[in-house]
């Protein structure tokens, strides 16, 4: 009797290398001429980043900087989710990123949803924040693998835990 192999979907921020970029963008944002005497400031709050800066050009400097830190730390940018720009006090502006954390439900529903869509012999279950798909033959869950990698659902998944 063959055994149970198994793997799950998830949606994962490696937070340590997002300090890492944020540090690195202050501290290129600190030598660049454009930004001298400028308030600028970047922050992470749990899963999210806060920017300020004095008006909407230099906001968008700062994101383009910071993504692009976060590019080279491979942290992906379908991570990220940018809240609209607003006022704050002084005349300047801010803006939230959110982190993804885990895979929403509505995305947990449409991943199950194409995963039965392809008649492969797998099970699929929402476990909390990831989706478990699990069957005997590990062939049909490297197949299930290659077939979510060609999808664009808007969301960075990772495969982990692969049991077999």
């Amino acid at each position: 009797m063959s055994k149970e192999c198994s793997f799950d979907i998830a949606s994962r921020v490696e937070l340590q290398e997002v300090d890492n970029a944020i540090n690195q963008a202050l501290r290129e944002i600190g030598q660049r001429f454009d930004f001298k005497g400028s308030p600028v400031s970047i922050a992470r709050e749990e899963h999210a980043i806060q920017l300020g800066a004095e008006d909407d050009f230099k906001l968008r400097q700062v994101l383009d900087l910071l993504e692009s830190k976060l590019v080279k730390r491979q942290v992906p940018l379908k991570a990220l989710s940018r809240d609209p720009v607003e006022p704050a006090g002084g005349g300047r502006v801010r803006q939230k990123v959110r982190l993804q954390d885990g895979i929403p439900v509505e995305k947990a529903r449409e991943i199950v949803k194409l995963i039965k869509g392809t008649k492969r012999k797998v099970q699929v279950q929402i476990q909390d924040n990831q989706v478990r798909v699990f069957g005997r033959d590990r062939d049909e869950l490297q197949a299930v693998i290659q077939f979510l990698k060609t999808q664009d659902l808007g969301i960075d998944m990772q495969f982990l835990n692969y049991r077999s």
